[in-house]
């Protein structure tokens, strides 16, 4: 098994250069970077982006509109000082040529060095960790109920194959999987949210104003009541795809041989579920922790998060993108391309800790 894991940890390299790689490389082709971004701000805002630039950001705002139209690779430039444009070439880094930059940028990423932000005066760690809390809520809860939900739902599927309740249930799943999770979110907000019916639940943030003034019940309950409509709206989807994944894994090992042999020695149904069927049927549900989680809590939240105006990592990878804040951008896929690869590899020995039977080590990878 150690050789396993060595195998495992060592093919996270290779793997993580090449996502990293093919986005740097799409990013190189991608309109609208972040030099052209405040050239936008500039010529919207009356030269306040210029007080972005380190050292001589007056003198750069002072000299911004040139009475020369020079020519410029950047769109809008036209009008604009050379010398500034080549002061936002050198502060973002673009005055090296794109190698050099990618590789200082897989130097700083390997010891954790994610540098600032281009558009915020913070660092991309502080920024992140800023935003951690809504999105380990988000996508801790939605993962857990999902799961309690959707583990007991699909056994009781699987044992009453075939029967009313497997028929009206498979119904309310299919329909709540096609059912996107922004428009439940909508119709959440419309119904209970302070809409056209009720209201009854926040429509901001985790927290109230006066959270500081709570006792700890009440900050308790608080924190819940914010997160009911998130939690609803994205559950929805998320249990319906292990509550049949777990009723398929059920059914197709209740059918087989040491089933049969088992109830054939005289144990109740009880027993040969939970003591037999259970640890094997769960195998595939436990292989699909993974994606499930890192789903939920990043990818999965982005949309409810914009709805609700949860300011996670979702909301964060997002406009940052829109921003062209490139710092925030690659620390976001780095960061969750290395904790997906972490957390396929735990899922991976979990097998080996539910079914001894499984050895990894006399497998190639």
């Amino acid at each position: 098994m150690g050789a396993y894991i060595l195998r495992r940890l060592l093919l996270m390299i290779p793997t993580i250069v090449g996502i990293m790689s093919i986005s740097f490389l799409v990013i190189q082709f991608a309109p609208g970077g972040p030099v052209e971004q405040v050239i936008a701000r500039i010529s919207g805002q009356g030269g306040d982006a210029s007080s972005r630039i380190d050292g001589g950001g007056g003198d750069a705002g002072g000299n911004t509109f040139s009475e020369e139209s020079g020519s410029s690779e950047y769109r809008g430039a036209q009008g604009l000082d050379p010398e500034f444009i080549a002061q936002l070439e050198k502060q973002f880094g673009f005055d090296r040529p794109p190698l050099e930059r990618f590789g200082k940028m897989l130097w700083d990423y390997a010891r954790f060095d994610f540098g600032e932000s281009f558009f915020r005066d913070i660092s991309v760690i502080d920024l992140i960790l800023e935003k951690m809390p809504v999105s380990i809520s988000l996508g801790l809860w939605i993962t857990l109920l999902s799961y309690l939900i959707s583990i007991p739902l699909g056994i009781r599927k699987a044992v009453r194959d075939g029967s009313t309740f497997d028929v009206w249930t498979s119904g309310i799943v299919i329909i709540g999987y096609a059912i996107p999770g922004f428009l439940f979110a909508i119709l959440l907000m419309v119904f209970f949210a302070g809409g056209s019916f009720y209201d009854w639940f926040p429509l901001r943030g985790l927290t109230s104003e006066n959270w500081d003034q709570l006792s700890l019940g009440g900050k308790i309950l608080d924190y819940f009541w914010h997160l009911t409509l998130p939690l609803t709206a994205m559950v929805l989807s998320a249990f319906a795809t292990t509550t049949l994944l777990t009723k398929n894994s059920f059914l197709d090992e209740i059918r087989k041989q040491y089933v049969i042999t088992a109830r054939a020695k005289g144990l109740t149904e009880r027993q040969v579920l939970y003591r037999h069927v259970f640890r094997n049927a769960m195998l595939i549900v436990i292989a699909g922790f993974p994606g499930a989680f890192i789903s939920a809590f990043f990818t999965g939240s982005l949309l409810i998060e914009n709805i609700f105006s949860l300011d996670g990592l979702g909301l964060l990878g997002f406009r940052s993108v829109l921003d062209r804040d490139y710092p925030v951008v690659f620390a976001n896929l780095y960061i969750f391309s290395l904790l997906g690869l972490v957390v396929a590899l735990i899922s991976d020995l979990t097998y080996t800790m539910i079914d001894p039977r499984i050895d990894f080590d006399r497998r190639d990878v």
